[in-house]
């Protein structure tokens, strides 16, 4: 098979712009919730929400995929979005927090169907392309980490209840999304994929391939969850102003996918594993940073680090699934692991609001280093018995 380099630069613009959205959202969430909601602890409830929603839709969305294929399942969740940032809308109108964060569980269908888009990568992609594809669709939401926030900032006060207007301009950027994931050819799923089949799913989510590619996708997307959604809040605190936080949430959100032009070519280069230990390094640089003081300068140091750090780990995991699966057991192993992966965030997220509420940024930033060891541990688990399997295929 040869790789597809016109899906993937699709994918890449389809990942531009849903990165657009979550940025965008994720730039105003806690300071609309902070205005909406009595009780301040939950101002970041509506991430919550956002990533329940993407959770609850994950295995079903994937299984609908294997049958109808990517592309339909692609524009249903463009759609889906329009009607959830309508929904936002009207909720900021009302000022119900309890419509907003419907409107965000909504808003987080789109973002499941999304995270499909590097699954569809290595779908397009040679099998020695696939680490290569996954990085550079990913990379494509270096574009949202500018465009989001920035379009927050410009809409936020075009009608007189703020932030109304930014709903409207995140529905805009999924029309856009629809009319590019029209054009894209992913291969149909195998008649096999269809009916089922393969191993059961607690004999695949057993292998230690799949459980550091889950350690290294979904603790390592938590910890980025958890600060990235405390940020806003914290630099409030601090009072910095919201174009601080933006630019901050902007070069984060760089951090995130700018590695993708390189992060596939290291992996080849020097091991999907050590790549993850990277990304640990990274993300516990991160904190180290966050603990020396709360100037705009360390809150972007270390948000961009952990975005690095977070580039390494969640393309590294996904790289680790891909060898977890036949094409019969894809749909249900994809589907399984976003569950885990939406779960996850949906408790940092939840978290986050009450932490730096109560515990404060540093004692949030303390808390994430404990899981940044299990991930750690975990890879040179998986080395260790690689190496071993290795000495035993050469000894016999």
């Amino acid at each position: 098979m040869r790789t597809s380099y016109r899906d993937i630069f699709l994918l890449s613009c389809c990942q531009g712009l849903l990165l657009t959205n979550a940025a965008g959202l994720i730039s105003m969430n806690g300071l609309v919730g902070y205005a909406l909601t009595d009780q301040k602890a939950f101002a970041t409830l509506g991430v919550t929400t956002y990533v329940l929603g993407s959770a609850v839709s994950t295995m079903p969305l994937s299984l609908w995929m294997a049958k109808v294929g990517r592309r339909a399942g692609f524009m249903t969740g463009a759609l889906v979005n329009v009607s959830g940032c309508a929904l936002g809308a009207f909720a900021l109108w009302q000022r119900s927090f309890a419509l907003y964060c419907l409107a965000t569980a909504v808003i987080g269908i789109y973002n499941a169907v999304g995270l499909q888009y590097r699954f569809a990568a290595a779908e397009v992609a040679a099998p020695a392309e696939k680490a290569k594809a996954i990085s550079l669709v990913l990379a494509g939401g270096i574009a949202g980490g500018f465009l989001g926030p920035e379009s927050i900032k410009v809409s936020r006060d075009w009608f007189t209840t703020p932030f109304l207007g930014s709903f409207l301009a995140l529905a805009i950027y999924a029309l856009v999304a629809l009319a590019v994931q029209s054009r894209v050819h992913v291969p149909p799923p195998p008649q096999e994929e269809r009916g089922g089949g393969g191993r059961r799913l607690s004999t695949i989510v057993r292998q230690p391939v799949f459980i550091v590619a889950v350690l290294a996708g979904a603790l390592g997307y938590g910890v980025m969850n958890l600060l990235m959604t405390a940020t806003p809040i914290a630099m409030d605190f601090c009072s910095h102003p919201f174009a601080a936080v933006a630019l901050v949430i902007e070069w984060h959100v760089v951090g995130m996918f700018a590695p993708g032009f390189v992060t596939g070519s290291l992996i080849k280069r020097f091991g999907v594993l050590n790549i993850i230990l990277a990304g640990v390094l990274l993300m516990a640089g991160c904190v180290a940073i966050a603990l020396t003081g709360n100037t705009v300068a360390h809150f972007l140091a270390a948000l961009v680090l952990v975005g690095i750090g977070w580039n390494f780990l969640y393309t590294g995991g996904t790289t680790l699934l891909t060898d977890a699966y036949t094409p019969v057991e894809r749909a249900r192993t994809q589907g399984i692991n976003d569950f885990i992966l939406f779960a996850t965030m949906a408790v940092s997220s939840v978290s986050s609001g009450a932490l730096v509420s109560t515990a404060g940024w540093e004692t949030m930033n303390e808390a994430a280093l404990p899981v940044l060891a299990l991930i750690g541990a975990g890879a040179l688990w998986l080395a260790r018995i690689r190496r071993r399997g290795s000495t035993t295929a050469v000894a016999d």
